[in-house]
């Protein structure tokens, strides 16, 4: 679906012509139900976030600035939507990526993958805030560039490098840890909140 479908698609719902709604649900509604499943990593529970994400776009689509890329809108209210969740359920569940070993002296975008099961992975990200695993899940997983993140999560492109830097820093530390490779110096919980950088 190009732009200029999209906002037609768009103009049309908010004319009253709802059923095209459905256009953009499928459109979108595999990588929001993929989104929502690596943020929340129960299935179920992730059927349940696309579908509350696109009641919410649904409702708020008056209020779209055209401005913004919809995925991005999109996204946006995923990942709200997550947090909500991971804070009802307050014990957040791990993520399944795959970290190979840091002996490869690669980038942690091209050694973490959302297909595999991995016990370390699993223990490495429970100790990241929920922020800098979003912001691993958004570089890694789903391939976004620093700028649709920064659509997203509201930080300028230099910022989220940093933090991105420093989270897979922690993420590589934690994970060195989870195979018996390491010690783990870095407290739990320092991560975007609170930070000015």
């Amino acid at each position: 679906m190009n732009e200029a479908e999209l906002r037609r698609i768009i103009a049309d719902v908010l004319e009253g012509n709802i059923e095209r709604f459905e256009e953009i649900m499928r459109t979108y509604q595999k990588a929001i139900l993929l989104y929502c499943y690596h943020m929340l990593g129960h299935y179920s529970e992730a059927e349940d976030s696309g579908q509350e994400v696109f009641l919410k776009a649904f409702r708020a689509l008056g209020k779209y600035n055209p401005d913004i890329p919809f995925g991005a809108w999109l996204y946006t209210i995923a990942y709200n939507q997550c947090i909500d969740v991971l804070r009802k359920r307050k014990l957040t569940k791990y993520l399944r990526l795959l970290h190979r070993d840091e002996r490869d002296n690669r980038q942690v975008d091209q050694q973490i993958e959302g297909k595999y099961l991995d016990e370390a992975v699993q223990q490495a990200l429970s100790k990241l805030s929920i922020e800098e695993r979003n912001l691993l899940i958004l570089r890694c997983v789903e391939e976004m560039s620093y700028q649709e993140i920064s659509l997203i999560l509201h930080h300028s492109t230099p910022k989220l490098r940093k933090k991105y830097e420093r989270s897979a820093k922690k993420f590589r530390r934690y994970y060195a840890y989870a195979k018996g490779e390491g010690s783990c110096e870095i407290r739990q919980g320092s991560g975007f909140e609170g930070t000015s950088s």
